[in-house]
């Protein structure tokens, strides 16, 4: 039924939120859909590559990210979140709008049946209008999120007036009828009040931009579950007064081959972690877009130190450092040999979490990497750090699935905290409830085929049944374009 579907699929420029897309766009394919991936050059060939099967109904369509008048203003050759400081991130979405003009010429000549847009990209609602195709916003933050943020009244107009007040994102919002604990500690509200309702230079807040999007879309995707998030999702729906379809938590499929493990200094790493007593290490890592200070770095060292438990820590080179020994307490890595390794830059996180010995993540809570860690039944130890990541942290810790480290009043926390919470989640008799449910949810959290059977096929018949008219017509455009 879905074997002329077209879907123009338009993430924003994070590949937080690009991930999630191609792995939408994998799902979609699967079912017979055929996608048009829209982004630039040095993302596309930044994504993981596409199973040799999907390679003719998945076209990557690669449109230069426009400069800017002042091109000072970004870092050379950057075109996505992780190439740029939080400061420039304003001037990156500057630079995503100017895409409008060329993305709407593109749907033009593409002529598809959906569009599938981020919340971010606000300007596909007039795309979509203008070229009369239906819009889909596919968020890729938990429902939980999307519940507490609200219906586009509250985003945008007199109701975020209201909702912009740093006391109502410290509490459940009065349209959560059921017991939920999903709000912003008071430093977590300070960041998103700057971070989500403030202008930038491009003269609008994120949450006007989603606002926008929520409002002028025909439907909303979620990457979610009834079996984890039911009271979210059926809330969700209600409040837009528009169809809220969860299209599963898209699990990631491990590679069949590990050619990075090649490196020597891998080789090093996992031979450690084959020596290692099953579900015993701990996996530290906080992705490319949380920037540590050196005050938490060294907190989450001296913690790690203090529990005793092996760890496996990624470790971006924090811009603060000279060089990797700079980036730790001095001495740390002569007193954790043997006990503990510490990667600094890229690691094959997806590989790491796979293997037998890793039982535990210490990570920040983003939505995809609770998805990621799950899928093989790990306990979390979560330290949220920045958007979403303190609700998640709270949904988690509602459901029994993690434990997070306490802070202080300024968010800041210590080691004795890290340790603790390490320790009672991975060791003690009190937290053998909460590994026991961790390993119960890789039945749903690491099951691709229950969500590709059971959600994929849902998307694809509501993206069937509410299509542009001669969708068998169209033509879809094969290879790669630039």
């Amino acid at each position: 039924m879905a074997r002329h579907l077209h879907v123009v699929t338009l993430p924003y420029l994070a590949f937080g939120h690009m991930i999630p897309f191609l792995e939408l766009s994998i799902a979609l394919a699967k079912a017979g859909v055929h996608v048009s991936f829209i982004s630039t050059p040095r993302n596309v060939s930044r994504l993981p590559k596409l199973p040799p099967n999907l390679t003719a109904v998945i076209n990557f369509v690669e449109l230069p990210l426009p400069k800017l008048e002042n091109e000072a203003l970004l870092p050379e050759g950057a075109e996505a979140s992780l190439d740029v400081s939080f400061e420039q991130t304003q001037h990156l979405k500057v630079a995503y709008d100017l895409m409008q003009l060329p993305v709407k010429q593109l749907v033009a000549n593409l002529s598809p049946d959906w569009i599938i847009a981020d919340g971010l990209t606000h300007w596909a609602v007039d795309i979509a209008r203008e070229m009369h195709v239906p819009l889909m916003l596919f968020s890729v933050f938990s429902a939980a999120t999307n519940v507490f943020f609200g219906a586009p009244e509250y985003l945008i107009g007199e109701g975020k007036r209201e909702r912009s007040k740093l006391e109502s994102l410290m509490t459940k919002p009065p349209w959560v009828y059921f017991s939920s604990s999903v709000a912003f500690q008071r430093y977590e509200a300070v960041g998103v009040l700057k971070g989500f309702y403030g202008k930038d230079a491009s003269g609008l807040s994120n949450i006007e931009r989603i606002g926008k999007t929520l409002d002028g879309c025909q439907a909303i995707a979620i990457r979610s579950c009834t079996e984890v998030e039911g009271e979210y999702l059926d809330l969700f729906e209600k409040l837009l007064r528009k169809p809220v379809i969860p299209v599963g938590l898209l699990p990631p499929k491990k590679p069949e081959r590990i050619e990075t493990l090649a490196n020597g200094s891998w080789v090093k790493i996992f031979k450690w972690l084959d020596e290692q007593k099953p579900r015993s290490v701990v996996f530290v890592g906080f992705g490319s877009e949380c920037k540590l200070t050196k005050e938490q770095v060294h907190e989450i060292a001296h913690g790690l130190e203090l529990s005793e438990l092996p760890f496996l820590w990624a470790l971006r080179k924090p811009s603060w450092a000279i060089d990797y020994l700079d980036a730790l307490p001095l001495g740390f890595n002569d007193r954790m040999n043997g006990k503990g390794m510490v990667c600094i830059g890229w690691a094959p996180q997806f590989e790491i979490l796979s293997h037998r010995s890793i039982g535990g993540s210490l990570f920040h809570s983003g939505w995809g990497s609770v998805i990621e860690t799950l899928q093989f039944g790990h306990c979390l130890i979560v330290l949220p750090l920045i958007i979403d990541q303190g609700l998640n942290a709270k949904l988690l810790v509602d459901k029994g699935l993690a434990m997070e480290i306490k802070r202080c009043e300024n968010g800041s926390f210590s080691r004795d905290d890290i340790a603790n919470s390490l320790k009672h989640v991975m060791v003690s008799k009190e937290g053998e409830h909460m590994r026991i449910k961790a390993r119960e949810a890789t039945k749903i959290f690491g099951n691709q085929k229950f969500h590709q059977d059971n959600y994929i096929g849902g998307l694809v018949e509501y993206l069937t049944e509410n299509s542009t008219e001669n969708s068998a017509a169209k033509k879809f455009p094969q290879g790669r374009s630039s």
